[in-house]
Parts: structure tokens; C-alpha cells; sequence
């Protein structure tokens, strides 16, 4: 018995797709109404950045990542300087647009553009931008240049399984989870099971509309308070 399913008379191995490769992301300005994200730069970010990551909460802000932090502003340089040189990951600065001041990070990374394949990781919201519009607004422009601009078909967030928050801020985006890779990583000397997300370019018309609503002005009341969450608008 042949145990190969068939269709038409050929073995079913996947559905066509347009074999095209995908754009690699360049470093470019991704402009936003209340964040832009800007390619590393040492001289105009370096400092904010060490300063606002590098405080009594540092600790916390670097738990999960595979680097840092860093034991002075010497060595956050070194690291840095590389990071700017790096294409894959490709790292981004967001800059508060009102200020003009860097108050986190962000990378592509994992780039596959013949399978259109990337990941978005290495995130670091400093205290100034956490639960902020500006926070979810990076989000959606780094998002909306995979889809829109470069043509990727599936667009990946992974984080440590302990990562209760980097997991609920990923649901709240939009992206689906898929599992957990167990022992998947060594990251400083300690096991790392991996949770997988993703977000498909047949999804993203949906959550793009959901994103757009959500950071629309008129969803906040004059406190700055969201009159419908973005988990409420991602659940369908």
C-alpha cells in the first residue's frame, strides 16, 4: 500500500509557492509617529542607551538576552562597535521621536531570503519606553517593512520559555505559538528551551488593520488610557 497521500495522481509534498527570494533588510530609517527606528549608530546612541540599560534594573533588562550587561561603558563600546558592523543580526536603535533620544533596541536576525524566513529578537526596551505606544509602535513598523517592503512569507519571535513576558508580549502582537524547542540553547552557562512563534504573510492584512487601529490616536482617551487593547483586537 502506498502510504504517500496523492492528489491528482502526484505525491502531495506542499503547496506552490512563488520561489522568488525575499529583499535582505538594509539599514535604513524605519520612521513612525511616535518612534523611529534607526541603524546602530556608536557617536548619537551608544550613551543613552548604556545609561538607560545599565542602571540598579539592568539586571533584569539583560536576563534573558546572550549578551550583557556589561561590566563598563568600555566594554558596552567594543560590543557595540561589532553590533554596528553586523548585517545579520541587522541592530536598530528606537529613538523617541519628541526627545530625539534612543530608549531601546531591536534586530532582524536569523535572515533567510531564499525559504523568506526571519526573525525579529535581541529587544530591549529601556524603562522610558516600556508599555509605552512607542514600545508596540517599533513592533509594528519592523513588522510592516518584512511584509510590505522586503516580501518575507513568515516572520519569527523566539524567547527563553521562562520568559513569561516576552511570551504574553508576543500572543499581543499577533504572532502564534508553535512549541517549545527543549534544550535548544546554552546562553551564559545556563539550559535555554526555546518558545517559537510566528506571524504568516496571509495574517499580516489582519494584524497590520489591528496594529493601525490600535495605534491610531483616537483609541486613547485624554489620559493616554487605550479604549480597546491590542490582545482584544489580535484574538480573532
Amino acid at each position: 500500500m502506498n502510504l504517500l497521500a496523492t492528489i491528482d495522481g502526484m505525491t502531495e509534498i506542499g503547496f506552490a509557492v512563488d520561489p522568488t527570494p525575499a529583499q535582505r533588510p538594509q539599514p535604513i530609517v524605519l520612521p513612525g509617529r511616535v518612534v523611529t527606528l534607526r541603524p546602530f549608530d556608536r557617536p548619537s546612541q551608544a550613551e543613552a542607551l548604556y545609561q538607560a540599560s545599565h542602571g540598579p534594573e539592568s539586571e533584569a533588562q539583560w536576563r534573558y538576552m546572550g549578551d550583557g550587561p556589561y561590566p563598563n561603558r568600555a566594554a558596552y563600546d567594543a560590543a557595540f562597535d561589532q553590533k554596528q558592523k553586523s548585517v545579520d543580526p541587522l541592530f536598530w536603535a528606537i529613538v523617541d521621536n519628541a526627545s530625539g533620544v534612543p530608549v531601546g533596541q531591536a534586530t532582524y536576525m536569523r535572515i533567510e531570503p531564499n525559504h523568506r524566513s526571519i526573525e525579529v529578537g535581541n529587544i530591549i526596551f529601556t524603562p522610558a519606553l516600556q508599555r509605552s505606544v512607542g514600545a508596540t509602535e517599533a513592533m509594528y513598523l519592523m513588522a510592516r517593512h518584512v511584509f510590505n517592503d522586503l516580501g518575507y512569507r513568515r516572520y519569527e519571535w523566539k524567547c527563553n520559555a521562562l520568559n513569561e513576558p516576552s511570551r504574553r508580549a508576543a500572543l499581543r502582537l499577533g504572532f502564534s505559538f508553535e512549541g517549545i524547542f527543549r534544550q535548544h540553547m546554552i546562553v551564559k552557562g545556563r539550559n535555554r528551551d526555546t518558545a517559537w512563534f510566528s506571524m504568516l504573510d496571509s495574517e499580516w492584512p489582519r494584524r497590520q488593520a489591528n496594529f493601525e487601529q490600535w495605534l491610531a490616536p483616537s483609541n486613547f482617551d485624554l489620559a493616554g488610557r487605550q479604549r480597546v487593547s491590542l490582545s482584544q483586537l489580535n484574538l480573532y
